[in-house]
């Protein structure tokens, strides 16, 4: 964003949308500056300030004080740019008299080369005003502008430089905050330790954006060897570790876009798009597609710009998206029921999947591809698409080897072929689950687990297999050509190949 070119351009109309206030009236104030332009700021409770001599206009009403910058730029001399705070709170009162002052003065304003600003951490216009302003993002802070916050934090505390290695992971740890959330992470690593630690200022990230409610940074990430089998999708991510360095760059190998995996439910998906970011060595982020929609209008467009602003401010960054069918469903509807607002928030984040230059990897999870648009599948979206099965004799195994490893016993004390016979169409939740149960029985009367325990539990367990069988099979049917096997070192065929119509139904 360059307001220096919006204001040289003679942009009447500029409409600042983020929550950094203070950030936007300093950079607004700096623009003005460099343009020698006049700058002057309104709030309800502070009235009509200019923000040179300080000298303020008590006019609490919008009204009001549309009229006091109406004779602002009706004087001869100066150019004169007025940041409007919280206007939209206004707006939203349906007032015509508002809008139509809004209209005149923004003519006014084109014809003798003032500016009116809005501001505020979102803003919805009224058809009346769509067309008569420009509405820029203000983007999270960079690494240069977190330095500065970093630097005025050390100078306070009377503290050195950090070595450079330090620095940049502090600066890395910060990314996708706010210059005042950034602040308090720093202050309160300072507090808590005496020095500003990366750690520490990442875990206050954590918290931070979870707060949020739209993205959540997951801090504990398996790692590949948390997964039985998977042998071909374990490949291609190894492969793409090293497509984000700067050897690839000059390679001329373009960063990966992402990957989607469909399949069966319980097989591993998710634990798999939380293992990438630990194979891809990058930070984790969950998008909880649900709270992105919101209940007033344009409020879920707002919150998909701010996950975007962020993910895109972190990355490199991987972005999971868990059950991505639940979270657009609704978007090939009528748009009747919710006024088209999935269409319009789905069509958005498809375009940004398309045309995003900022290395964030996009892993999708899904059940019900029935469910999924054809665009949604189409080439370009993501590298990949694969499908997972249930697990076959060996796969079986090794899952079977990981449970039992993870709840603190010697898989060797049990035999491994015989448990992965029995638990033919199971999938590896249901592995875990059966061998959870067993625990429980042998807790319960103070031993440990016999096989024959094991062989009850899954005797008691009727897996998906059974189930939902109609439905996996048209899933399966579904995957052959279209999607690649997660369990088959092998070539695939190439994804413009492949046909990308709809499944009308998986029942």
């Amino acid at each position: 964003m360059n307001l220096i070119t919006y204001l040289r351009a003679g942009y009447p109309g500029l409409v600042l949308v983020t929550p950094e206030e203070a950030r936007a009236e300093a950079e607004l104030a700096a623009a003005c500056a460099e343009l020698q332009r006049h700058l002057h700021a309104w709030s309800s409770t502070d009235g009509l300030v200019d923000v040179q001599s300080g000298r303020a206009t008590p006019c609490p009403d919008p009204l009001e004080a549309l009229m006091h910058v109406e004779a602002l730029f009706r004087q001869e001399g100066e150019r004169h740019v007025v940041m409007l705070r919280d206007l939209q709170l206004h707006l939203e009162q349906n007032d015509p008299m508002l809008v139509r002052r809004l209209k005149d003065l923004l003519r006014l304003a084109k014809g003798a080369g003032h500016a009116l600003v809005p501001t505020g951490c979102r803003f919805k216009l009224p058809p009346e005003l769509e067309h008569e302003v420009a509405v820029i993002d203000l983007d999270l802070p960079d690494l240069g502008k977190l330095g500065e916050v970093l630097d005025g934090i050390l100078r306070s505390a009377d503290q050195q430089p950090l070595h450079d290695e330090v620095r940049e992971s502090v600066l890395h740890a910060a990314l996708g905050l706010t210059t005042v959330e950034a602040e308090n992470a720093f202050a309160l690593s300072m507090v808590e330790c005496g020095r500003v630690d990366p750690i520490l200022v990442a875990r206050e990230k954590a918290r931070t954006l979870k707060r949020g409610g739209l993205v959540e940074v997951i801090e504990a990430k398996p790692n590949l060897d948390d997964i039985g089998g998977l042998d071909s999708l374990k490949r291609w991510l190894s492969q793409r570790r090293p497509a984000f360095g700067a050897a690839a760059r000059d390679y001329g190998l373009p960063v990966p876009k992402g990957l989607l995996i469909v399949g069966i439910p319980g097989t591993g998906k998710s634990l798999t798009a939380k293992a990438t970011a630990s194979v891809l060595q990058l930070p984790l982020l969950r998008l909880d597609m649900g709270r992105v929609f919101g209940g007033i209008v344009g409020q879920s467009e707002a919150n998909l710009r701010s996950v975007i602003r962020t993910a895109e401010a972190i990355a490199p960054c991987v972005l999971w998206l868990d059950e991505i069918e639940k979270g657009f469903a609704g978007s090939t509807g009528s748009g009747s029921s919710d006024g088209g607002t999935s269409s319009r928030v789905f069509g958005s984040f498809l375009s940004w999947m398309q045309e995003k230059e900022k290395p964030v990897f996009v892993v999708a999870t899904a059940n019900d591809v029935s469910q999924l648009p054809p665009e949604f599948l189409r080439k370009g979206r993501f590298d990949e698409m694969f499908f997972v099965d249930l697990p076959d004799a060996k796969e079986r195994e090794a899952i079977w080897k990981i449970v039992i490893a993870r709840h603190r016993r010697d898989p060797k004390s049990q035999s491994i072929a015989d448990l992965a016979k029995a638990t033919d169409g199971f999938t590896g939740a249901e592995i875990e689950g059966a061998y959870r149960e067993a625990l429980h029985e042998a807790f319960a009367e103070g031993r440990e687990p016999p096989p024959s325990d094991i062989r009850s539990a899954i005797a008691a367990t009727t897996p998906v297999s059974k189930l939902m069988e109609e439905r996996i099979e048209a899933l399966r049917k579904w995957s052959k050509g279209r999607a690649r096997e997660a369990g088959v070192v092998g070539k695939p065929a190439p994804m413009s190949q492949r046909p990308t119509r709809r499944v009308q139904s998986l029942n």
